[in-house]
């Protein structure tokens, strides 16, 4: 189980850092050819080199927002899985790095279980949403896809911090009954 969740939240993490990356060329191929058709860049770039870049597929991408819009959510569930299995939340530890390290210990399996729930209730209202928009057949104004694979793609990525936020807190009260740290270093002993 414990390699299970490991593989799972890495390759999502590699999936949506994937995504990320290809999110980020759209980006500026779009904006780049924007510029070249709309400001007239022609003028200090060159014509032949406007041209060439224009005839390369450099250019204003057609509903490029919508693109970015559902890919940077996939990108966000698909990043909480990691995040969470090696403890990376931001943590303000000003009042409990003075309790003693069981206490802390009971503390942060609290908070992680109450995490897990958060995580749980998000996926549940995802898939929710997600089957609305498809029984709806939504689909988005410019490229006319429908909206509930964007939903979808999130709900998948979701699943996989789900189980993973389970993961954790149940690592956390290992932790905490046992003093044995079963999650990776960094985010088991003290979250």
């Amino acid at each position: 189980m414990h390699s299970a969740i490991h593989f799972s939240a890495r390759v999502a993490a590699l999936i949506g850092g994937i995504v990320l990356v290809g999110l980020v060329v759209l980006t500026c191929v779009s904006v780049l050819g924007r510029g070249l058709v709309t400001l007239g860049y022609s003028d200090w770039l060159g014509q032949g080199l406007a041209d060439a870049l224009l005839s390369t597929g450099v250019g204003p991408v057609s509903g490029d927002f919508e693109l970015v819009e559902a890919g940077v959510a996939f990108a966000i569930f698909a990043f909480l899985p990691v995040c969470q299995l090696h403890g990376g939340h931001a943590t303000v530890n000003v009042f409990t790095d003075r309790l003693p390290l069981r206490a802390n210990a009971w503390l942060v399996a609290f908070w992680e279980g109450l995490l897990a729930l958060v995580i749980l209730l998000v996926t549940w209202r995802l898939s929710v949403g997600m089957m609305d928009k498809f029984a709806n057949q939504e689909t988005t104004f410019l490229l006319q896809f429908p909206v509930w694979w964007a939903y979808a793609a999130s709900l998948a990525a979701a699943v996989v911090a789900s189980v993973t936020a389970i993961y954790c807190a149940w690592g956390r009260v290992v932790f905490a009954l046992t003093g044995r740290s079963i999650l990776p270093a960094g985010g088991a002993e003290t979250g």
